[in-house]
């Protein structure tokens, strides 16, 4: 299983939010390329990044300091936050970006996800944030009237490779993780990447036995809760020795 840890921008800072309250932010710091480095240094081979100010407003708010991660090199990143034209989309790809994540113009613009994923391929990915099991945009701020999971097979149906499933009400609340939301999704034909309160051993291994391709890892990072090389260390288990 694939282990990205999380580097989530606002004004060129790392922060991490609270079930997706932008008045509940703590700050880690304000240098997002030593942030990647570390990650890098405790053996990840993985990135995921978010524009937080680019998914409430809709541009590429921090788009120099992914200019600069990107710079790094050595690894694998995916991005999401802002990106609703496919200039923006030919933005990150230039920078070395290896997936780019639609959110909420996958929504609202549905032929314009189909084009891309016939166009970009496994280079697009789907961010389907829920909260109490409907799609939420625009940063976390709407909730629309459409169910999380069926919509999740409407992706598949069109080609979509890659999605990463948010439960709202776990991320960044250290509480673990929708396990039983991923037992649903690891039935769909979708390479799901698991996101939002993940916080115990125990669950990496979980995810892994149902055969989940990838888990996100943010504050518990950043807390402590977590050491990022044990997890890899879990996520790179054989199948056998999961029990």
């Amino acid at each position: 299983m694939e282990i990205f840890p999380a580097i989530d921008l606002r004004g060129g800072q790392v922060v991490r939010l609270t079930q997706g309250d932008y008045d509940k932010m703590d700050i880690y710091s304000a240098d997002p390329r030593e942030i990647a480095r570390q990650f890098k240094a405790q053996g990840a081979k993985n990135l995921h990044i978010v524009d937080l100010d680019g998914a409430k407003d809709g541009w590429l708010v921090n788009f120099d300091s992914i200019k600069s991660i990107a710079s790094e090199g050595g690894l694998f990143l995916q991005v999401g936050g802002g990106i609703r034209n496919e200039e923006r989309i030919c933005q990150y790809l230039d920078l070395g970006v290896h997936r780019v994540i639609l959110g909420t113009v996958a929504v609202t613009d549905f032929p314009l996800l189909k084009r891309m994923v016939a166009k970009y391929r496994e280079h697009i990915a789907v961010g389907v944030d829920a909260r109490d099991g409907f799609v939420a945009i625009q940063g976390w701020r709407k909730v629309t009237d459409i169910p999380a999971l069926e919509f999740c097979e409407r992706l598949a149906g069109i080609g979509v490779k890659t999605v990463i499933y948010t439960d709202i009400s776990r991320d960044g609340a250290l509480s673990g993780t929708n396990l039983e939301v991923y037992r649903s999704l690891s039935q769909m034909a979708l390479d799901i990447i698991a996101s939002g309160g993940i916080s115990y051993y125990e669950e990496i291994l979980e995810l892994k036995a149902l055969g989940i391709y990838g888990a996100i890892i943010g504050k518990a990072l950043y807390t402590g809760s977590l050491d990022l090389k044990k997890v890899i260390e879990l996520a790179n288990k054989p199948d056998e020795d999961v029990k």
